[in-house]
């Protein structure tokens, strides 16, 4: 139990430093030029559309704010403490994901770099998040608790990609040494199908009972 409560701790507050991190990433964005890391790799006819211009806006800040949201609700004492707080910002990740954060990340997919291997990983990976964020609500509107806390695993594990691509990234170009073009495309497939073969291995080893059991 020490070394789950000691990943657990590790796992919260790595996400937490990133969510806050990626924050101080978002605001120069916020100026809306175009000469910003991420869209200097995009071409003048790119960044002209005005559904990528939507779609891109949407999408980082709706993706900050669910990663941040989502973090809370995996916290016991949050959930059992602030029940119709957790019950709020739970509609809001799930609106916040159906509505805005998947959709506009399926624009951005068609104007992927890496060609059609990356545009089809990051079209699954938002339809996957989808899907998956849809049957969590589903489960908990059928009062199927047990199931509604193992399907929003997998879709925070979705939407825990963008910091496991991150990382991902850092990892194969820093320590493997591996060319920009394969570090692309691998992390653009293991950044989201990594995280929801281990939310899987979670969910086996029972992680959701325990959850539901803390809270109740």
């Amino acid at each position: 139990m020490r070394f789950s409560r000691f990943s657990a701790t590790l796992f919260f507050l790595s996400v937490a430093a990133f969510t806050i991190l990626m924050l101080t990433k978002i605001i120069p964005y916020l100026s809306f030029e175009p000469e910003i890391d991420f869209l200097t790799t995009k071409t003048d006819r790119v960044l002209a559309k005005k559904d990528f211009q939507v779609g891109f806006y949407v999408h980082i800040l709706s993706s900050w704010w669910v990663m941040g949201i989502g973090l809370l609700q995996f916290i016991p004492s949050f959930v059992k403490k602030y029940r119709r707080l957790h019950q709020t910002l739970g509609k809001v990740y799930v609106f916040s994901i159906l509505f805005l954060a998947a959709p506009s990340g399926f624009v951005l997919a068609w104007y992927a770099n890496g060609g059609l291997p990356a545009k089809v990983g990051f079209s699954l990976q938002c339809l996957v998040w989808w899907l998956t964020t849809l049957v969590a609500w589903y489960e908990i509107r059928k009062n199927q608790w047990q199931r509604h806390v193992e399907w929003m695993m997998r879709s925070y594990a979705v939407t825990l990609a963008a910091m496991s691509l991150r990382v991902g990234s850092y990892v194969m170009v820093y320590f493997l040494s591996t060319k920009p073009i394969e570090t692309y495309l691998t992390v653009t497939w293991a950044s989201w199908v990594v995280n929801l073969i281990i939310a899987e291995v979670l969910i086996y080893n029972n992680l959701g009972t325990y959850l539901i059991h803390k809270i109740r």
